[in-house]
């Protein structure tokens, strides 16, 4: 049906991002592709140590889901941050990283956790890293007769962590900024390191320079600080009523450097 719709042909799973847009008459396809009968699509799942997510899980899934602690804890704090309840009930990641809100949680979390996305048509299936699924600020590499068959996590280790930040104005809200910080431990170094950030970019991205400063550094107090540093050089916010460009780098820095210090205390067994 997506081969022979194409451009006016649009995937719908929970809805929560295309119902908006059409209300608003920000887009008005000429039919929905219905995907919530399609068998097998809703399962999260661990193989060879790492994650399968299936297009039609749900927000709410992920927040009860006892298989998104731990190692994937970034998965697991991102997931109850997501809009509302009614928008968690339906809401699927899977839809929330074709639709590419640069100011959307998921895709930061995942950039962090090093996840994979498996698109699919009538031609073919390809696995997309994430770093390169997003192209701009609600636009992907996804061909209009593709849709995301699953999201897939790799194995992390058996010494991993993380956990996500958000700043926003009221519970429910887009983030004003987020980070997302996910990093594997092996022989005590670091093995890996994610930082991405939320709404201050016109995509979500990761900081790079802040990652190779653990990778460099360690995982002590002052490879921390450096990190935070970088990761607010990597912002590039705007000013408007949410708050100031250098605020926003502020809170970049301050939420990179919190959440890499819960994440140290928890992959140690320090609490």
């Amino acid at each position: 049906m997506l081969d022979r719709l194409g451009e006016d042909g649009k995937v719908l799973a929970g809805g929560q991002s295309l119902i908006p847009l059409m209300k608003l008459r920000f887009a008005a396809p000429a039919a929905l592709v219905d995907i919530n009968r399609v068998p097998g699509l809703d399962q999260i799942t661990e193989e060879g140590g790492g994650l399968r997510i299936g297009a039609l899980v749900r927000h709410k899934a992920c927040e009860r889901s006892q298989v998104l602690r731990g190692r994937f804890g970034v998965l697991h704090d991102v997931a109850p941050l997501i809009s509302d309840p009614i928008v968690r009930n339906l809401g699927t990641v899977a839809g929330s990283l074709a639709h590419a809100d640069p100011q959307g949680d998921w895709a930061s979390a995942l950039l962090a956790a090093g996840a994979e996305v498996v698109a699919r048509s009538a031609a073919g299936e390809r696995t997309i890293p994430l770093d390169e699924l997003l192209k701009g600020p609600f636009t992907t590499v996804l061909e209009p007769n593709e849709i995301v068959t699953e999201v897939r996590v790799p194995d992390p280790g058996s010494r991993a962590g993380g956990t996500y930040r958000k700043l926003e104005r009221k519970v429910g809200d887009f983030a004003t900024v987020g980070v997302a910080v996910h990093v594997s431990l092996a022989d005590g170094s670091v093995a890996r390191a994610g930082i991405a950030l939320t709404a201050v970019g016109p995509i979500n991205f990761r900081a790079t320079a802040a990652e190779q400063a653990l990778l460099d550094g360690g995982f002590g107090d002052e490879a921390i600080g450096a990190a935070a540093r970088l990761a607010a050089d990597a912002a590039e916010p705007r000013s408007d009523l949410r708050g100031s460009a250098d605020y926003k780098r502020g809170v970049v820095r301050i939420f990179t450097e919190r959440a890499l210090h819960q994440v140290a205390r928890s992959v140690r067994g320090e609490g």
